[in-house]
């Protein structure tokens, strides 16, 4: 098998060290491996399946000979992802800059891999908590229409990074031993005000828009839209931050077009891939993110009949945040690409 040039752009956190675990376990056809981060980063040093790597600080021309370059996500995207297709790379992207672009697909390889092959150098990653609900809705609207979505998330501070999560673990530490806890990321960094996460929720995840919802909630809308080809689905979305290290938790309520028993749904998605069915109520069998953490799959479970509207399904999906929802997606559309001789 050919191998490639690869680079990591936010090789040093959460997002890019997902992928240096996943490229090892999925046996990643890489060639050279380039890891690269923020000056702040550069000339870090990592251990890798037997060699030591030296973080280099990214530049445009750090791209010359990337194949394929993957974007953990951040700021950073919007400038260096035209740089790296200029230089011949293929960016995988993990940020929010070009997922809305019409130029740009935005793909997860089991619902709408045909859309890679428009790609114009840039493929984009959805939304975390997009990624993991589509998963839930493709094989439902495959059978029947969906008209309307309703879903809360519970989404764990794993979405915001490796320093939401070290500052979780330092709150339960510090409260712990009677100490006060220090706020200082969450709901997001940039915000004038923060507050504790450990043995809390926050309803607020990004900032909010002029309509009251958050651009978290408004992704979930338009990605979902995007993604399944069907501007006329109504998506309607809370997403709430929950002291949960790793793995989101969505309740997703469905309004289909036309009937669909639970039963029947549960066997759609058994049968789909990368999702797994774990709803045995009488056995107490339910998702639930201490269980799905550093999986790859989706889980589904709570699958029942919503008696409210005519065609309605209620369902409780789990995944975990920085492999489906962040890494693994991307590279499984590296794999797709690479499989189907699109790179």
């Amino acid at each position: 098998m050919r191998k490639y040039n690869t680079a990591i752009l936010g090789a040093t956190g959460a997002v890019g060290q997902e992928f240096l675990q996943l490229i090892a376990e999925r046996n990643f056809p890489f060639q050279n491996l380039k890891l690269l981060a923020s000056e702040r980063s550069a000339g870090k040093k990592v251990e890798f399946l037997g060699q030591t790597y030296t973080v280099e600080e990214a530049v445009p021309d750090s791209f010359k000979d990337v194949e394929i370059a993957l974007f953990a996500g951040g700021a950073a995207s919007k400038t260096f992802a035209p740089e790296a297709v200029k230089r011949g790379a293929v960016v995988i992207d993990n940020s929010s800059a070009f997922r809305m672009d019409p130029d740009v697909p935005l793909v997860v390889p089991e619902v709408n891999p045909e859309a890679i092959k428009g790609h114009k150098g840039i493929i984009a990653n959805p939304n975390c908590s997009t990624i993991i609900m589509v998963m839930a809705l493709k094989p439902i609207y495959d059978a029947v229409k969906i008209k309307r979505v309703v879903v809360s998330t519970y989404q764990a501070v794993s979405g915001a990074g490796k320093e939401a999560i070290d500052e979780l673990d330092s709150q339960v530490r510090a409260i712990a031993a009677g100490q006060p806890a220090a706020a200082n990321i969450l709901p997001s960094a940039g915000l004038p005000v923060h507050y504790q996460i450990a043995f809390n929720l926050l309803p607020q995840i990004d900032v909010f828009l002029e309509d009251g919802y958050t651009k978290e909630e408004m992704k979930m809308v338009g990605e979902t839209q995007k993604i399944m080809g069907d501007a006329n689905i109504a998506v309607t979305a809370t997403t709430i931050r929950v002291p949960v290290y790793r793995s989101h938790s969505e309740a997703v309520n469905i309004e289909l077009a036309g009937p669909l028993p639970a039963a029947e749904a549960k066997k759609l998605l058994a049968a789909f891939p990368g999702v797994v069915v774990e709803d045995e109520p009488a056995k107490q069998v339910y998702p639930m993110p201490l269980f799905t953490s550093g999986k790859d799959e989706v889980f589904v479970g709570r699958i029942r009949e919503d008696k409210t509207v005519p065609h309605g399904l209620n369902l409780w999906v789990v995944g975990d945040q920085i492999r489906k929802g962040a890494a693994l997606n991307a590279l499984q559309i590296a794999e797709y690409m690479i499989e189907h001789n699109l790179i």
